[in-house]
């Protein structure tokens, strides 16, 4: 089944995230009432999504296009493999970090970011898929990237000092983004302090994918 699931979204460039079992009752709740063993978590890697929701984009005029993009080509694979989607943008809200840091073993970076040992800060969840029964899965542990990193890039080159070792300032970031000077640094080219992290260089967005995503930011 999930090399069926796989196989499905492959062309849209989502992939299978890792999967998260739960005990009777600790589940998100499904439509019937009970509450799902297991979880499918579903997301991108790097730009792999860039390509096919901008050419879906192309012909939607509504509001929050990459969320409807992605419930477009999720809800269809869940229907087909007797599946429930959840996402990230509707409630009720599900704790998509907490699942992810089980599937994928992992942590967060001063950002606030789950950084991936491989991908770094460069992936995202764009759903969940929500099933009656367990899965097969064997989640892999892997070191804090962070805990390696002895320049910490990313607190350095946040021009307003919005990110720290103790957490991310998001009001800081925010008033920031809109300034006029934001329009030559991260709102032109994605946040500075991410940009700055060499975990998973090699996996950063598009410079179409980061003007998007910080458009939405800035707004």
């Amino acid at each position: 089944m999930l090399k069926e699931l796989s196989d499905a979204l492959a062309p849209h460039g989502i992939h299978l995230r890792g999967v998260v079992n739960f005990a009777a009752g600790e589940g998100p709740v499904l439509g019937n009432g009970a509450s799902a063993l297991s979880v499918v978590l579903l997301g991108n890697v790097g730009g792999s999504i860039w390509t096919s929701f901008a050419a879906w984009r192309e012909s939607y005029g509504g509001a929050h296009p990459l969320d409807q993009w992605s419930k477009a080509i999720i809800h269809p694979v869940a229907e087909r493999v007797g599946a429930e989607a959840f996402f990230p943008s509707d409630p009720p809200w599900q704790p998509f970090q907490q699942w992810a840091m089980k599937a994928e073993a992992m942590q967060a970076s001063p950002l606030g970011i789950l950084i991936h040992p491989v991908y770094g800060l460069w992936h995202g969840y764009r759903g969940a898929l929500a099933f009656r029964h367990p899965l097969e899965t064997v989640p892999e542990a892997s070191p804090h990237p962070c805990a390696s990193c002895s320049t910490k890039p990313c607190i350095t080159s946040c021009p307003v000092g919005a990110v720290r070792a103790n957490g991310f300032d998001v009001a800081r970031c925010r008033a920031y983004l809109r300034t006029e000077a934001a329009r030559s640094t991260c709102l032109a080219s994605g946040c500075v302090a991410r940009n700055a992290c060499p975990v998973g260089a090699g996996y950063r967005y598009p410079p179409a994918q980061l003007r998007f995503l910080m458009d939405g930011l800035g707004s």
